[in-house]
């Protein structure tokens, strides 16, 4: 945990960075592998004169070759976008606007997330994958035919998607392999492969489920529950995020680089209680700190205004913060907050903050702890899309009734095992009206006092930092100080004097 709030400054110093160095015929890869001629055709056909090309970290080293190939074809002038205020899965937006690029062009794994300010093109880049030993391992973990399973992968593997569809789909009649697809109201583009069927529709009673950039179907009667999901890439945040929101169906997985099939054993019901476990701390807090995940992913504002409306009407505190990527050492500078919310894209929400001094929810968990009307069903949402008003998990926050008394429900903390109230009210309104600040009674006289958390929260401090002691102190002329650094002034040692004798102008 020490290492968590301060690193080693001799780490930084002995720190090596392996850079690889594109040569020889991995260079002549390149045009293939980053699809340099269909994003050319791109950037032509729309005219677009200034182009933003965003890589992650594992692919900078490519990004000069692929910006000056490019800049050959089309003429137009690239900016390459590294280190990304966020995680490199979202598209950096604010970067693109900074140098006011007419489109971006998002290479590597990406959370397709929608945008909505500029045209976005996706190369998702072509990882190595073996696809009849992937259909191998596919028919090791399914033995029967008939079973009713969904094919997700991750985007670097879309590339080989098209060849393992053929190679199942006439053993297997009720595969559904999903597809890629982005939200109808950004203008993104994906480079589909040509031997994936786009429009396939087994039967027009056939139910249509669109989620986090995949498109699939189910049968007529089924739901997504009476299916098996089979995952084709890496353990990581990507499958977290689909075991996690599709938890009642079994997963396996498939890992191309180790060419390895497996059941997937990770205790769902674990992550879910561990994920209960900070709603309970939601619960019992009464500050709250909004955190600014992501400023590219579409309607983060009005999910940002919705959080800070319902912590409000919960007769709780909210303080917003936005610091680009979240760590330790930046939470821990405020103490006051009791528990954090982060505003992110689906892969990134689910934050492990077993690290972290204070717990850090997820949106749907805060609604959980503030709105009596969400449940806890087992249901989990990891997109706050679907928490907006018009969503698939939207459920409204109770309005007051101006006119009875304030409901109030009393329960019973399961981590402190202290009572604590629930209002449906406000703690503002008063007699029908909102209210800023509350009129009390002191000395016979009415003042007016505003409550101020964090005010309060120092004012218990132990230490509030330095002393003003105005008017308490008297007025001397400046006089020179110490010279030299902390660690060693110049006038210290000089002499022999003691520590404690004041030292004297030179």
């Amino acid at each position: 945990m020490t290492d968590a709030f301060s690193s080693s400054s001799e780490a930084v110093l002995h720190r090596t960075v392996s850079v690889s160095i594109t040569t020889g015929s991995h260079a002549g890869n390149l045009v293939q592998l980053y699809q340099i001629a269909e994003t050319c055709h791109f950037i032509s056909s729309n005219r677009f004169k200034k182009v933003a090309l965003q890589f992650p970290d594992e692919l900078l080293p490519d990004a000069v070759q692929v910006s000056a190939e490019i800049e050959n074809e089309t003429k137009a002038k690239t900016f390459i976008l590294g280190d990304t205020s966020y995680g490199s899965c979202c598209v950096d937006e604010v970067a693109a606007e900074h140098v006011r690029a007419d489109c971006i062009v998002h290479y590597g794994p990406s959370c397709l997330s929608p945008c909505r300010r500029l045209p976005l093109l996706y190369v998702f880049g072509k990882r190595p994958i073996d696809v009849q030993q992937c259909a191998v391992a596919f028919k090791e973990l399914y033995p029967d035919c008939q079973s009713h399973v969904i094919v997700l992968y991750d985007v670097t593997y879309s590339h080989a998607i098209g060849d393992l569809r053929m190679l199942l789909c006439d053993i297997y009649p009720n595969v559904v392999v999903s597809l890629l697809k982005t939200d109808h109201s950004c203008i993104a583009e994906l480079i589909q492969n040509s031997c994936v069927d786009t429009d396939h529709i087994d039967s027009q009673d056939d139910r249509v489920i669109f989620k986090f950039g995949r498109q699939f179907t189910v049968k007529a009667g089924q739901s997504v529950d009476n299916y098996s999901m089979f995952y084709i890439g890496q353990e990581g945040l990507t499958l977290t995020n689909f075991m996690m929101t599709w938890n009642h169906c079994a997963f396996s997985s498939f890992n191309p680089e180790t060419h390895t099939g497996r059941v997937e054993s990770v205790k769902i019901n674990k992550a879910l209680m561990k994920r209960y476990y900070a709603i309970e701390r939601a619960k019992d807090a009464s500050v709250v700190g909004i955190l600014v995940g992501t400023l590219g992913v579409a309607n983060y504002l009005t999910i940002i205004e919705q959080l800070k409306d319902i912590v409000h009407k919960a007769g709780k505190k909210s303080y917003m913060f936005a610091m680009g990527k979240i760590n330790v050492p930046k939470l821990a500078n405020f103490l006051e907050i009791d528990v954090y919310v982060l505003v992110a894209c689906p892969e990134n929400s689910l934050l492990d903050s077993s690290e972290f001094y204070r717990p850090v929810v997820t949106p749907y968990e805060l609604e959980l702890a503030c709105n009596k009307h969400r449940e806890w069903t087992g249901e989990y949402v990891t997109d706050f899309r679907d928490l907006l008003p018009g969503g698939s998990s939207y459920v409204g926050f109770p309005e007051p009734d101006q006119s009875a008394i304030e409901e109030e429900t009393t329960d019973v903390s399961l981590i402190t095992g202290a009572l604590r109230t629930c209002s449906t009210t406000p703690s503002g309104i008063i007699n029908g009206t909102s209210e800023s600040s509350s009129l009390v009674s002191r000395n016979q006289t009415l003042t007016m006092a505003n409550t101020n958390t964090a005010a309060s929260f120092l004012a218990g401090r132990s230490w509030q930092g330095l002393e003003p002691k105005l008017g308490q102190t008297p007025v001397v002329k400046a006089v020179e100080g110490r010279r030299g650094i902390a660690i060693a002034y110049e006038e210290e040692g000089v002499g022999n004097k003691d520590a404690s004798t004041p030292l004297q102008k030179s």
